[in-house]
């Protein structure tokens, strides 16, 4: 096994408790199912947002989804002048059976202008 580190982003369409929730859980979801990941496979989880966002904290939404065991962290991004906004960011660190190459990186909605070369 080796430790990966897998990235992700998505965006919201507004800075409410409820929806960055079913963001969160949308894109937290398709990392875990483009890398046939379990939360057995993770090691920590690295969420951030854009400062345009203070409804609530992502890693909320990833304990609800049965992350309660495995360490959250949230912090913010820095306030670039002209940055995309309400983007929801994380990387998870996992051990893999597998290249670096063949991890999926997974960016959703407008955040696939992030990594036009690692979108999905």
């Amino acid at each position: 096994m080796t430790i990966r580190a897998i990235r992700g982003a998505i965006t919201l369409d507004r800075d409410e408790r409820d929806h960055l929730h079913a963001r969160t859980t949308e894109l937290v979801e398709a990392i875990m199912r483009e890398n046939a990941l379990t939360t057995d496979d993770l090691i920590s989880v690295i969420f951030t947002c854009t400062p345009d966002i203070v409804s609530d904290f992502p890693a909320a939404a990833a304990r609800e989804l049965g992350f309660g065991a495995v360490p959250l962290m949230c912090a913010q991004e820095m306030a670039v002048p002209g940055a995309l906004p309400r983007v929801v960011r994380v990387m998870m660190h996992a051990q893999v059976d597998r290249p670096r190459e063949e991890i999926s990186h997974v960016y959703l909605r407008d955040a696939v202008s992030l990594r036009r070369d690692l979108a999905q």
